[in-house]
Formats: C-alpha cells, sequence, structure tokens
C-alpha cells in the first residue's frame, strides 16, 4: 500500500506535533508516523512547559494528538519508519509493518535514545530520583542534597548549575577533573567535589537515599543529575543522507535556522537536531520546522 502526502512527519511527540499542527492548519496533506517511545515516557510529568505545567508527558502528547486528528488534512499511523530513500523526487517512508507511503517533504522528529552510565540501580530511578534537566525538574527536589554524577565534560556546567536547588556535591568518576579556574566556581557556588567512584544507589527505587562508595562510605544524596550520552533513536536521518554535528553528549541531525538538514527537502527538529533538549524547545523548532516545510512547498525549494 502506497499513499501520496505533501509532508510525512517522522516522530510524534512536542517536536512532531508542533511540525503537524502548522501544516494542518496550511490545509496540506499530512502524515504522521510515531512508534509511542518518546524520550521523556519515563517521567511522571512535564515542567516548565508554557501552559502544561505539572502534566504528564503522555498527558500533553494524548491531548495534542487528539487535537491534531480532528483536522482533515491529517494521518496518523502507530508504525516506527524502518526505511527512507528519495524515488523520481520525493521521499518515500516504510513502515515496520511494511506500509509504504511516499511525499514531497519531510520533517525529522526521530529523537534520541539515551544511554545511561552502568551504575547499579539507576535504571530504576531514572525520571523519578535519577534526573537530567534541572529546568524541567530541579524544583520539585529544591532544597535537598543533590549530586551530579560525571559522564562527561558536560557534568561541570551541571555542577555549576545545581546549587540553585540544593547542596550539591560533584562525584567526578574518574572521569573528569576540574581546571584551577573551574574549581574555584565550584568552591564559590559550595559545590563539595568527591573523587571517590560511585559503585551503587541505595534506597526503595525509584527513591533515592544515597550512593555507595568503592571505599565502602555512603554519601547521603536525594537525587542525582547526570548527562547521559545519546544517540539517535532512528536510522532514518542517515538513511536520506543527513549531515550530522557532533553534540556534547552525541551527534544532531546538523540543521539551519529554519531547520532545513543538509538534504534538500528534510528538515528536523526536536532533540534529534539540537543539544539543547527541552519540552518548550523541541515544541518551538517543531512549529518553526513545519512552516518552513510549508513555505518550501510554495517557493520550490
Amino acid at each position: 500500500m502506497r499513499s501520496q502526502f505533501d509532508v510525512i512527519v517522522v516522530g510524534g511527540s512536542f517536536a512532531g506535533l508542533s511540525a503537524a499542527m502548522q501544516l494542518a492548519r496550511a490545509r496540506r496533506r499530512v502524515l504522521v508516523v510515531d512508534g509511542r517511545k518518546p524520550r521523556n515516557r519515563f517521567a511522571a510529568h512535564s515542567h516548565g512547559f508554557f501552559g502544561q505545567d505539572g502534566k504528564s508527558p503522555a498527558e500533553i502528547i494524548g491531548e495534542a494528538t487528539a487535537q491534531l486528528a480532528q483536522y482533515p488534512t491529517v494521518d496518523i499511523v502507530t508504525a516506527e519508519a524502518e526505511t527512507a530513500r528519495q524515488l523520481d523526487g520525493r521521499f518515500v517512508i516504510t513502515l515496520t509493518d511494511r506500509r509504504m507511503f511516499d511525499a514531497d517533504r519531510i520533517v525529522l522528529a526521530t529523537g534520541v535514545r539515551d544511554e545511561l552510565p552502568s551504575l547499579p540501580g539507576l535504571d530504576e530511578r531514572w525520571g523519578a530520583s535519577v534526573l537530567h534537566c534541572p529546568y524541567c525538574h530541579g524544583y520539585e527536589v529544591a532544597d535537598k542534597k543533590l549530586g551530579v554524577l560525571a559522564t562527561n565534560a558536560l557534568s561541570i556546567h551541571q555542577a555549576l548549575l545545581i546549587p540553585d536547588w540544593g547542596p550539591t556535591t560533584w562525584f567526578t568518576q574518574g572521569i573528569v577533573e576540574a581546571t584551577r579556574e573551574e574549581a574555584l566556581l565550584l568552591e564559590a557556588r559550595k559545590v563539595r567535589i568527591e573523587r571517590t567512584p560511585v559503585v551503587e544507589m541505595l534506597g526503595n527505587a525509584p527513591d533515592t537515599t544515597g550512593l555507595r562508595l568503592s571505599d565502602g562510605r555512603v554519601v547521603a544524596i536525594d537525587a542525582v543529575f547526570v548527562s547521559p550520552r545519546t544517540h539517535m533513536a532512528s536510522t532514518v536521518a542517515e538513511q536520506l543522507g543527513c549531515e550530522f554535528d557532533e553534540g556534547p553528549t552525541g551527534p544532531t541531525i546538523r540543521a539551519n535556522e529554519f531547520k532545513q538538514t543538509s538534504v534538500r527537502g528534510v528538515f528536523a527538529a526536536g532533540d534529534a537536531a539540537t543539544a539543547w533538549t527541552n519540552a518548550t524547545f523541541a515544541s518551538a523548532a517543531g512549529v518553526t520546522a513545519g512552516v518552513a516545510a510549508h513555505r518550501s512547498l510554495i517557493s520550490g525549494l
């Protein structure tokens, strides 16, 4: 089976749905393809998103999907895009259920997959007492004993941020060492530096009460911030020939200010195309990508 659309949006979370809404309101025929595995599915609540503060990501996505479905030119399918290619000037995608669709333009909102540190007890606390973004979740753990677990050099910047929410310990894990200037900044922010590696998280998951160190000591900690390594959640961008940039935690799809990738007719938005990962950033980027895709249909560029 093969159906034709003006634009196919691959990914149906904050960025993808925002892009599709602009195109739907421009009365273009739009297909949204989504496998229902958003990056934020581990978080119970979404915070800092204008007008939606405190709602669960699933509730926000569900409501947005229902609103989008009211537009007569929109089709939404639950499946993952398995392959993508250009054929006769159009883009053809094949889903995991073998259905095929084609369109003049594609918006990639495929997101990323987090690779968490290998640490006993961490996985089951992800999104609860093991957190990534302080702007999304810091308020909810304010004034508690907070830790920053180093995974890369970015953790120093996390350690400098987190004291605004509570007393902070930076666990270097033998991965990162602060420069003299950074050490002075950390000292000014009253960040405690712990160089003995963490080997286990303690407490009744998903809560955390402490971190056990390799020398047997236990440091009382209520919540941990970590910057995971990120990977593309889909190979579609690579299949289409899009170029990538290496971000601080992993690759991102290269896109300009209008979310146009290096491949003409392919736009990208959301976590897959930026190191600034946040629900509001993703939605705003999706709006930009949707508008830009529509304008490109008119101009032919």
